[in-house]
């Protein structure tokens, strides 16, 4: 069975544009997602991929490899699934680009022993019996009728048979996807199951430069 570990990575975000490159001390943020993802003994390789030749030149200036892909991907999904017409593999894992402070040990909790009979898998939380019923920006459940239950963090580890991929890139949005910009509810909305882990280890999130600077402070405190 052959693993594959790839890191979307486009410049122009809203937010932050040309985040991948933002500084944490000295390195682009991409760099330390790279280097602990590489520390993964399952994974057979790590791509960066990116349609930018400044994200570009940074992987061969820190000796990264990555893959150019189409600058027309809308998804991180997508990125993916155009990896997985270049690079042959039975699964590959999706790790977000803007989670410098992730967890190699997180990889485990997801990466089988054996190619596993059902495709979608997802390292995020969701209902009690581990199958995701909506993916929302908004808070859900709505705390109506009780407080009695704890909001978790999801965080960006995504594993894909290229099954999966091909069916992602041959179905058109959903609705809930486009309503809520999450591409993981194309496969809830059509069906398809999307199994969750739940993952004691705790992330930033990057996604303005308040959380940068709170990136930087947590790494060189481990220093």
């Amino acid at each position: 069975m052959k693993l594959i570990g790839v890191i979307p990575a486009r410049y122009a975000s809203t937010r932050m544009p040309g985040k991948p490159l933002a500084d944490i001390l000295g390195k682009p943020m991409i760099w330390w997602v790279y280097q602990e993802a590489k520390k993964c003994k399952k994974l057979d390789d790590v791509f960066i991929a990116t349609d930018d030749e400044r994200i570009a030149e940074a992987c061969r200036t820190y000796g990264m490899e990555y893959c150019m892909t189409s600058p027309d991907h809308d998804t991180p999904t997508g990125r993916i699934w155009e990896v997985s017409t270049k690079v042959e593999a039975d699964l590959y894992l999706q790790i977000m680009g803007d989670e410098p402070l992730i967890n190699v040990k997180a990889f485990d909790l997801i990466l089988p022993d054996t190619l596993p009979e059902d495709p979608y898998y997802v390292a995020v939380l969701t209902n009690a019996a581990r199958e995701i019923l909506m993916i929302s920006r908004s808070p859900i459940p709505y705390p109506k009728g009780t407080l009695d239950f704890e909001y978790e963090k999801v965080t960006g580890i995504q594993l894909y048979s290229r099954r999966a991929l091909a069916f992602y890139h041959e179905t058109p949005k959903s609705i809930l996807e486009k309503a809520e910009e999450n591409d993981m509810m194309r496969f809830v909305e059509n069906g398809h199951k999307v199994h969750a882990i739940v993952s004691p280890y705790k992330t930033v999130s990057v996604d303005t430069p308040k959380d940068l600077a709170l990136v930087s402070e947590i790494l060189k405190g481990k220093e």
